[in-house]
Parts: C-alpha cells; structure tokens; sequence
C-alpha cells in the first residue's frame, strides 16, 4: 500500500491506496453535510451551537453503531472549542470514526467542517471527542471489537485514546483535588456593582416527542445538549445584556437515558464570571446565591482553571508547548497527558529511516520541520513486565547509561508519576556539566497488544532553579515503548525529539563518526539480564 497527495487547509488525511488498488477508507467512517438553513440560524444569521451539536451527535452515533453492530447511546462529549461560526447559505461537513473501542465503551473522533459553495473554501470548525456505550442485547452484555487502526493518524487517535478515557475517568478526582486548594468564597465578594446569580437563573420543561427520540425511542443526546446550550445561553444574556457567543464546552456528562414521553427540566444559572470572557463588554461581578450558590461559584473558578491546563497543555500542537512548563499539583494529571501522549504521537510516525545497525541495535533518525528526532531499538531476552520495572526507575539509568552521571527523584506526584533531576557531563571539555528537570510518566498497556510506556519530559520546579554550577537543559519529549515479542522476548525502542542540549550526545553517532548508542544499549541489555531476578526488592521503590 502507499499514500498520496494531501488535500488543501490539511481537513483531510492523506489518501491510503491498499495493495488490491482501492482507496481505503476507514470502515467505521460517517460523513454528513448540511447545508445551513435559516430555520437552523440564531437571530445573527449563524448556525445555532445546539442545532450543530445535534448533528455532531447523530453523525458519531451512527459511526459507533456502525462499529458496535448494535444500539448505541451518548456517555459524553467533551473538549470542544469552536473556533469559528458557520453562516445561513453555508455547508456543514462532519465526519466521525471510532478510535478506539474498550470492553462496551468507544472514543468518537468528531471533526466538523465549513465550507463556502461561492469560493470553494474549506475551514475547520470544531474537534471533539464522545464516548458511546453499546447498549446490552437479549444476549447480555456487549463486548466490543478492537478497532485496528491502518494509517498514521488513526494510529495516533488509537494510542491517546487511552489516555484521554484515563482522564475522563479520574475527573471527578480532578475537581476535588482543586477545590481543596482554593480559597474560601467569602474573602473574595467584596466588589461593588455584583449581579445577583439568582437574576440569571433559568428554568425550562420540555417534553419529549418522537421527533426529539433516536430509533431507540431515547431522546437524542444531541437534542439534550441543543436544550441545555439554550437554557445557558438565556442565563448568560441576562448578566450581560447582550447576545454572547458559546465558545467552548469542557464536557457533557450523561447520568442515565430519556424516552419520548418524558418531561426533562433544564435549569441554568451563571455561576462565576470572569474579566475577559466578553469583549467588547466588561462582565459584571457574580455574589453568588445563597444556598449552593457559594460552591458553584468555587467549582467554577476549578474549571477554569482545568480549562486553561487543558487547552495550554493538552490541546495545542506539540510544537507550541514550552519545553519546560511548570509543574504543580492542580496540572499534574494535564502534563502527565501531555508527556505519555506526545511520546505516542512520536512513536506513531511511519517515516522512520534507518541510519545504522551494530550489533543487533538499530539507529534511526526523522526530520521533519528542522525537527531531528531519533530512535534506538533494540531486543533483549527478559520478559516485558520485568523490563519496565527496572527501566521506569530512573535512578538505575546510571548503572547503564554512561551520560547520567546522577539521577535522583525529587519529587513524587502519584505510582505513575514522578519528578527527576539529572546530571549528565558536559560534551566538551572545559563546558560545565548539564542538569535537567524530567516529569517521568509510565503506562502499562490498556489492551493486550499495546506496549508498556515511559514517557520523560522536562518541567520546572521552583524549588529546582537553574544554577550557575550547571547548564539547565530542556527535554521535548522522550522515552521508551516496550514491546512484548514472546513470552521472554522483549522489543524496547527510546525515542528522543532532539533539544539542542540532547543533540550533542547523538550527533557523532548520526553522522556515522562513532557508535555510542550501541554500547549504551548493550549496556542496557546486560543491566537487564543481571538485574531481572531482583525485582522483589525493586517492586517497592519502582516508578
């Protein structure tokens, strides 16, 4: 099979020709356009959020059902940031596929397209993420199919997947973790001209017919979102005075289904507000209400906080996140996403050249966008479960890799989380020796098939400031994919996007003047041939 040329604006993956000469297409794929009505519009002329997101959620209900083979209902849809309004007279074009399928659960990827008939422009709209689960049979219980990913992005998709459904999971855990570092409410209300919350306070029945029902006879959850955006529209309007616009959405949740039949009550009221959520109009200040109005008021303010960790670590390109962000408790969990997912994202790629091989150890480099990253691979006969214990303890890396002089934790965020400065010599022989500050995050597989992951990633620690006895050096992203070959078998590939700092260490070895990584990696190997009996000791100290 091979791929061709990429479509214009980068809306669609490159084409995948299969060895029969037929174009692939992802078997779990539903696409739906819509042309933007009037009847569809809000008084400004543009596609109301709540018709748009019924559609995004009848499209990727159709794509899950379509995987599962069987009824399927909304479980949420989260981070969804809309980047642009889309105009009566326009096309809207949606596309949704399963990523990933656990035991009854599914991620739907969702992308939602505009496009102009008049000048044949394409922009994308929104991404978001739903899951689904497949409702049981006469049968029982479902067990869903695994999803096999073919191209690069859907190997990607497929990947992260798994760390957004750990997030999802732990969010509540989030929230509060947050809320117990915030300060009290009361200390905080002390402006004038504050806007009751009661005064934006909503209240809307609906009940619902057979057009609000799916094929199921359960209301839509498209139907349920389009509903609640207009409560929370209304509630916005009266503390504003105006026609604000809905930009983002953290997450819908949903408890339990609906039927035809039922009366559901829709209640919004704003909680907090915030300087610069509305432009050009200066927002009033929120006194909350009275009775659970001051715990909404400190909810609001975690979830602002969530979103800006989410948006800044998790949702921007790689190549536009810092490379040391500071690490705290209340974004642990987003640079922990961030530092496993961007190792995945690398490891996906497909463009790999090999540059040399000694000794069963393989070198590889990409380079991309003045981008050079590499990749050393190699196998060793010790089991994948013994491997990634002694490996996720970073302190040992001294033992084998001769480029750590010292390594010790300093910080331990949670298991699967911990904090490590490191010292390695300088590379020339007058220069000081350099230091980094690493997030160490690991992952064991989610499915039968994935591999055991430890991702590294430099962050800042107030208490750690750089020094003048050290060159601080940077870490992008970097880490290990440890593969089970056999049962005593084991494949493990590192992979580094190459820093200036790191490059150093490397760039003999690319050029071909010297073979380092060989014998660091052979080292390697006989560190974990001396060492795999010991991990009784190692189990309690390991990473």
């Amino acid at each position: 099979m091979h791929v061709e040329g990429q479509a214009s604006q980068d809306l669609e993956e490159p084409v995948l020709i299969l060895e029969n000469g037929e174009v692939y297409r992802n078997p779990t794929e539903v696409k739906m356009s819509q042309i933007v009505l009037p009847c569809h519009a809000n008084h400004r002329g543009e596609l109301s959020v709540g018709q748009l997101l019924k559609w995004m959620d009848t499209t990727a209900c159709l794509s899950a059902e379509r995987h599962a083979g069987c009824p399927c209902i909304t479980a949420s849809v989260d981070d969804i940031y809309f980047e642009h309004t889309i105009g009566v007279g326009q096309v809207v074009n949606i596309k949704a596929k399963v990523n990933r399928a656990f035991n009854s659960s599914m991620e739907v990827g969702i992308l939602v397209c505009c496009e102009d008939l008049f000048s044949d422009r394409q922009w994308r709209v929104c991404h978001a993420y739903a899951t689904f689960v497949a409702r049981r049979t006469e049968a029982g219980k479902v067990q869903l199919k695994q999803v096999v990913p073919r191209t690069q992005a859907e190997q990607v998709e497929h990947s992260v997947a798994a760390e957004r459904r750990r997030m999802r999971l732990i969010h509540h855990e989030i929230m509060k973790d947050l809320l117990s570092t915030l300060q009290k409410v009361d200390e905080c209300r002390e402006f004038q001209d504050t806007v009751p919350a009661e005064k934006t306070q909503v209240e809307s029945v609906e009940l619902v017919l057979p057009p609000h029902a799916n094929h199921q006879v359960n209301t839509f959850g498209g139907q349920i979102m389009a509903w609640m955006e207009n409560v929370a529209t209304i509630a916005a309007s009266r503390l504003c005075n105006a026609h604000p616009t809905l930009r983002t959405i953290d997450m819908f949740h949903f408890r339990g289904p609906s039927q035809v039949g039922d009366r559901l009550v829709l209640r919004a009221i704003v909680n907090n507000s915030f300087k610069n959520s509305m432009e050009p109009r200066t927002l009033p200040r929120i006194k909350p209400e009275p009775v659970n109005g001051k715990r909404r008021f400190q909810e609001a303010i975690a979830r602002k906080k969530i979103r800006l960790d989410r948006k800044y670590i998790i949702s921007c390109k790689q190549t536009e996140v810092p490379l040391s962000v500071p690490w705290d408790p209340s974004n642990q969990v987003y640079l922990s996403y961030n530092n496993v997912s961007a190792l995945k994202m690398l490891a996906a790629r497909n463009n790999w050249v090999l540059n040399s091989e000694k000794h069963k150890v393989s070198l590889y480099t990409l380079e991309e966008n003045q981008v050079l990253c590499f990749r050393v691979e190699t196998q060793v006969d010790v089991p994948a479960e013994q491997v990634f214990l002694l490996m996720s303890d970073l302190s040992r890396r001294q033992e084998w890799d001769r480029n750590y002089t010292r390594c010790e934790m300093i910080n331990q965020a949670d298991e699967d989380d911990k904090i490590y400065r490191v010292v390695t010599p300088s590379v020339s022989k007058e220069g000081k020796d350099q230091d980094f500050i690493l997030l160490a995050s690991r992952r064991r597989p989610c499915n039968t098939g994935d591999p055991f992951v430890i991702a590294l990633r430099s962050v800042t620690l107030p208490t750690h400031p750089p020094t003048d006895d050290y060159n601080r050096g940077e870490v992008l992203c970097a880490g290990f994919s440890i593969w089970e070959v056999s049962g005593a078998t084991t494949k493990i590939s590192y992979y580094n996007q190459a820093s200036p700092e790191v490059l150093p260490y490397i760039s003999t070895d690319i050029a071909g003047l010297s073979s380092s990584f060989c014998s660091t990696f052979r080292s390697c190997s006989q560190f974990l041939e001396e060492n795999k009996d010991s991990l009784g000791a190692l189990a309690s100290t390991a990473l």
